[in-house]
């Protein structure tokens, strides 16, 4: 198949990035997402359709079409710093899965030239897309939010029944390493009982290894004034440092790999 052609939106390219993965990294930002989470920190990625947002005071035009190649041309200015430290390419959103040939093809493509690959993703996809990617996927960040599914449902938007079996498939599947993430945010999931279930579906997954705490953060609110919309969670204070350290305690103890606060 010739990847390098395969055409898809894009809203931004990070380069430098230590968080979304091993190594410094290359963040590659998709448009369109499934689900509607009330703290999402990029907004402006939910929509497929380009947007004009207003940045800074002016109006911006957010999201761009693209080849694999002209992104490629991109991520290949730091293989020095993927080299020297275990880096290389993360697909993020948004939900990248919204875009499965774009995604499939991104990642091929890193593969063939010896990048290393990761996607930051909640799973919110049918079995057959997921599959699609493991051949060309060395780590698989995945977002776990909730284990009920009335309260994901009301806070995304969506019920996680399918993303928690998705989670199975992967870890089962053994073709890439899984790592969960799971964002904390007060009123949602930041309680000791609710980490914990999380921590015990993690740990009952086979090769799960590690597990991310992700405190809760308010550096998105702007970006949903420069779209015209409101900000339900602006109410809402981010975690303290005390609160994190009993959370991570909480995960410890239900979870037998590795717990660290932070991506």
């Amino acid at each position: 198949m010739d990847y390098e052609n395969v055409k898809g939106r894009i809203f931004d390219i990070q380069r430098y990035s230590i968080h979304d993965g091993k190594g410094i990294r290359t963040i590659v930002f998709l448009k369109g997402c499934v689900l509607r989470c009330r703290w999402c920190c990029n907004p402006e990625s939910q929509e497929y359709d380009v947007q004009t947002m207003r940045v800074a005071g002016k109006p911006k035009i957010i999201g761009k079409d693209v080849t694999v190649a002209e992104v490629m041309e991109t991520v290949e200015k730091d293989r020095g710093y993927y080299r020297r430290t275990g880096g290389g390419l993360t697909l993020s959103g948004g939900e990248c899965l919204c875009q499965p040939d774009f995604c499939e093809a991104l990642l091929a493509s890193a593969k063939q030239r010896g990048i290393s690959t990761a996607i930051e993703s909640m799973a919110c996809a049918e079995w057959s897309v997921i599959e699609r990617m493991l051949p060309h996927l060395d780590t698989y960040l995945m977002d776990i939010k909730h284990m009920r599914p009335d309260k994901h449902r009301e806070f995304t938007g969506k019920s996680n029944e399918l993303m928690l079996a998705n989670a199975k498939r992967v870890a089962e599947s053994g073709k890439t390493q899984l790592v969960i993430r799971v964002p904390v945010v007060p009123t949602f999931n930041a309680t000791e009982e609710e980490i914990g279930a999380i921590a015990a579906f993690a740990d009952s997954l086979p090769g799960v290894k590690k597990m991310h705490l992700l405190p809760y953060h308010r550096l998105g609110q702007d970006k949903y004034d420069g779209l015209g919309r409101n900000y339900e969670m602006a109410h809402i204070t981010p975690p303290t440092e005390d609160l994190m350290q009993k959370l991570e305690a909480a995960a410890r103890k239900r979870f037998k790999g590795d717990v660290q606060l932070g991506g």
